[in-house]
């Protein structure tokens, strides 16, 4: 079967930056040896020290400021990207993945249709992988055929009432069936 959980992101509850670490030390060893990258939420400066594989940044300009203490050797993903131009200047600028359709401070996110749109017009020209923001199993399915090449879903999953396991492999075989159906095996496999 294929490996449903690429990464994990881990958001951590402001607190002091050693609390932050240790935190991360705690998640790090599970998350990673299951095979999944983790990925931390803000917080750049913390990720080397906690052993994270990553960070997640919201904007063009905190990724730009993060960069240089990430790489070459942590992953630098970007959300909170309102128009294409601010896509293509993260894509341009090095970003290791863009995420589109995750929701604002105020909880507020585009259409699902408007999510879909953006991820087919990235899969279509753009080299660094795309990821969808997916409220449901219908929405990550949906995503995944308009091109995302990962699904990050959050609510969804802990909110099942057959628990987040079940939830994941549901999810992940709606991605997989999708990506099989829309691309054939390539990016279904990979």
């Amino acid at each position: 079967m294929k490996k449903v959980v690429a990464a994990v992101l881990v958001r951590l509850r402001e607190s002091d930056p050693r609390s932050m670490i240790s935190t991360v030390k705690g998640l790090a060893p599970a998350i990673q040896n299951a095979g999944a990258a983790l990925l931390i939420d803000g917080h750049p400066d913390i990720v080397a020290r906690a052993g994270a594989d990553g960070a997640h940044l919201t904007g063009i300009a905190a990724m730009e400021e993060a960069m240089p203490s990430l790489r070459p050797d942590r992953i630098v993903g970007v959300g909170g990207l309102a128009t294409r131009h601010d896509s293509m200047a993260a894509g341009e600028a090095g970003a290791d993945y863009v995420l589109f359709g995750e929701p604002d401070a105020k909880g507020q996110r585009p259409s699902a249709e408007a999510i879909a749109e953006r991820l087919e017009w990235w899969d279509e020209l753009f080299e660094p992988p795309c990821v969808g923001f997916a409220t449901s199993r219908e929405e990550a399915e949906a995503f995944a055929a308009a091109g995302a090449d990962f699904v990050l879903v959050g609510d969804v999953i802990w909110s099942d009432p057959r628990g987040a396991r079940a939830a994941l492999v549901e999810i992940g075989e709606a991605i997989t069936r999708a990506h099989a159906d829309t691309f054939g095996t390539a990016k279904a496999e990979g």
